[in-house]
């Protein structure tokens, strides 16, 4: 079967990043169409962590009560010794910059069911399980995937007979660490040199048990490297290194699993959810863009599990391509603007994969001389504290004019007051380019070729100001907690322009450099030229 309609976007894979990509770009219109080989969604717990921003996207999706229902605040991270001493703290309760906590804890399989419903709900995407692409061909003008349709019989997918074949403007492959699309266009991965085998544990207490076990903790302890953390409200995990002499046979008997699990919980009150044995590797796709065709998620890269950003990666991706989709697929910028995807989301994750590392091999240390060494180092102060979370050192931001160290940084977010209401500040602007000034109204300051790209953008232009004089309703809103001043004046900047994904493009010290700014952005943005409009008699 053919199918006569060519979509604008087909996405291989609909985990997390799928259902993601499919609601935002669903939301915006577009025709989607979801395929993945497994005819229901994945029925067990894997990622637990998403942080403060990949809250804000699901506040952008318009679940992000729905998520906090399913999900709880997280507490302190702590690292400790064999003896339980302390060795590092790392505080994911802290206030973000995001309005909230720095991280939060939940159930996976909850969080895709709500995803998969928002999914469904867009009118203009199609979800399709039970569907494994066999072939894809890139042409010029859009991209022919032929699929195969499958059914579970005796625990393995087993192929109907039915094929079909589905056109498609562009091809996003977000189909996990084996991704058929990765490997189809002939994209390389680099591996960064981590691998270690663990297992993974999820259990139910019994109602009413209250376990004895740090909230979120690593026990590097050298004779069994150990990991504790919540699995949502009412879930906990276990994760265990696999030491030497052990094979992955060994830890996978569920008598081996109890045991491990014995100096916290034991069958009598708790449920064993499932346990098996994963591999954290630390792989990066050389490339992210082949033509039309684009990676995202583990398709694009692997991480281990320390700093819980694997699913935030690839949501972070998700939300990077929707807006460059929408320029695109609005006739606004040319497809040269996919280039920048790369450029931007890369390097960022580089960093991250290699702070995971670098947490990994404090943890995995199963030789009791060399722990007691990283002990004495981290006890004595001599360790220094991991690195900021990185933004974005390239592509779409203006890392060449106006004032360096605010371009591609994650834009400041919270409560803003305007006309008597009080909300979020994304509950009360609408996504999309953003133009925020502090104490005034940027409007002031745009001449007629700033207002013919705001105007195509449908880009927001606004203040924000902690003084009542100021304020001017729809124009200068209060700025409630004064988190934006605080921004500002950290910066030393008067104006920022925002992308749709909350990330800052650029900032000036003087309102009247907004113009030079806006031109900067058109640049970055890869615009197609505006069409033409005949003049008036």
């Amino acid at each position: 079967m053919t199918d006569t309609q060519t979509l604008d976007v087909a996405i291989v894979g609909y985990g997390p990043v799928g259902q993601t990509l499919s609601i935002l770009l669903g939301a915006r219109g577009y025709r989607v169409a979801a395929f993945d080989r497994w005819p229901s969604l994945y029925p067990l717990p894997r990622a637990v962590f998403h942080d403060h921003e990949i809250r804000r996207v699901f506040h952008a999706m318009g679940i992000g009560d729905d998520v906090a229902a399913i999900s709880q605040p997280s507490a302190r991270y702590q690292w400790f010794n064999a003896a339980w001493d302390t060795l590092v703290e790392i505080d994911w309760s802290a206030e973000s910059i995001s309005d909230g906590p720095v991280g939060y804890l939940f159930n996976q399989p909850l969080l895709e069911a709500l995803l998969d419903g928002k999914a469904r709900a867009q009118r203009s995407v199609e979800i399709n399980q039970g569907w494994e692409v066999t072939a894809l061909v890139q042409h010029d003008n859009h991209c022919e995937l032929q699929l195969r349709h499958g059914v579970m019989r005796d625990g393995q997918w087993t192929p109907d007979g039915q094929t079909r074949t589905v056109r498609a403007r562009y091809v996003i492959g977000a189909d996990g660490a084996n991704s058929f699309v990765r490997k189809a266009v002939g994209i390389s991965q680099e591996d960064l040199g981590f691998q270690e085998d663990w297992l993974v544990v999820d259990i139910q207490p019994n109602p009413g048990v209250t376990l004895d076990v740090p909230d979120i903790g690593q026990w590097c302890n050298p004779a069994r490297p150990t990991t504790m953390v919540p699995g949502g409200p009412g879930y906990r995990r276990w994760e265990f290194m696999r030491l030497p002499h052990e094979t992955i046979d060994d830890l996978q008997q569920p008598a081996k699993v109890w045991e491990l699990l014995s100096p916290w919980v034991h069958p009598g009150n708790a449920s064993l959810v499932r346990h098996a044995v994963y591999t954290f590797r630390s792989l990066l796709a050389s490339q992210w863009r082949q033509g039309r065709v684009l990676l995202a998620g583990d398709a694009a890269h692997l991480m281990p599990p320390f700093m819980g950003q694997g699913m935030c990666s690839g949501i972070r991706d998700a939300w990077n391509l929707a807006w460059r989709l929408d320029l695109l697929l609005r006739g606004i910028a040319t497809d040269a603007l996919l280039d920048s995807y790369t450029a931007e989301r890369l390097p960022q994750v580089r960093a991250v994969i290699e702070a995971s590392i670098a947490m990994g091999r404090v943890v995995c240390i199963a030789d009791a001389e060399a722990a007691a060494v990283r002990d004495a180092a981290f006890l004595a102060g001599e360790v220094p504290p991991l690195p900021p979370f990185p933004g974005l050192a390239g592509g779409a931001v203006s890392t060449g004019y106006g004032v360096q160290g605010i371009a591609g940084q994650l834009g400041v977010h919270g409560q803003i007051e305007d006309g008597g209401r009080t909300a979020r500040f994304d509950e009360l602007v609408p996504p999309g380019f953003q133009v925020i000034a502090l104490d005034a109204d940027p409007g002031a300051f745009i001449d007629a070729d700033a207002a013919a790209l705001l105007t195509r953008l449908g880009a927001r232009t606004l203040g924000v100001t902690t003084d009542p004089s100021k304020v001017r309703p729809g124009r200068v809103l209060r700025d409630v907690s004064g988190r934006y001043a605080r921004f500002f004046a950290e910066h030393g900047v008067r104006l920022i322009v925002v992308r749709p994904d909350y990330y800052v493009y650029g900032g000036v010290s003087d309102p009247a450099q907004l113009p030079a700014l806006l031109a900067h952005l058109a640049d970055a943005l890869a615009l197609a030229p505006a069409p033409y409009r005949r003049m008036a008699a």
